[in-house]
Formats: structure tokens, C-alpha cells, sequence
């Protein structure tokens, strides 16, 4: 069973190894079969299969909403 089944875009992750640029936290860029995630350090950007970032994880951070809403902002008047 999937450890994070409710991943969205937007979220914050702490893998269990650091980055090669020393940063750990990732956000989630991408889904699908492969999961694309961009470090937050130095915005390099990975696309893991999802079974092998599972594994990586070691704290999912849910996304925290934008003033805007999750679509962007509203419609101008």
C-alpha cells in the first residue's frame, strides 16, 4: 500500500538523503507513473518512478494554499 496515496502538486517533501547541493526538501512538480520533483535548494529537478520516491521519503508536508486558490488567481474584472 502506497505510503502518501493523497500527493498533490505543490507538496513539500524531506527525503532521507540530502541532495548533492546539500538541500533535502523537494516539491512535487509533477504526477503520474514517474513523479517529477524540483529541490528547493538549488532548483534541479528530478523524475523518479513513484514506487523508488516512496522509498526516499522521509516526511510528506501537504501543500499550504495561495491566497490565490489552488487555480491561480481569479478572474479580473
Amino acid at each position: 500500500m502506497p505510503r502518501f496515496p493523497d500527493l498533490s502538486m505543490g507538496d513539500a517533501l524531506e527525503l532521507k538523503k540530502p541532495h548533492a547541493c546539500g538541500g533535502s526538501r523537494w516539491t512535487v512538480v509533477r504526477l503520474g507513473m514517474d513523479i517529477g520533483v524540483l529541490c528547493e535548494k538549488c532548483s534541479r529537478r528530478l523524475l523518479l518512478p513513484r514506487s523508488q520516491l516512496e522509498r526516499r521519503v522521509r516526511r510528506h508536508l501537504p501543500s499550504t494554499p495561495t491566497p490565490e486558490g489552488p487555480d491561480g488567481p481569479g478572474p479580473t474584472t
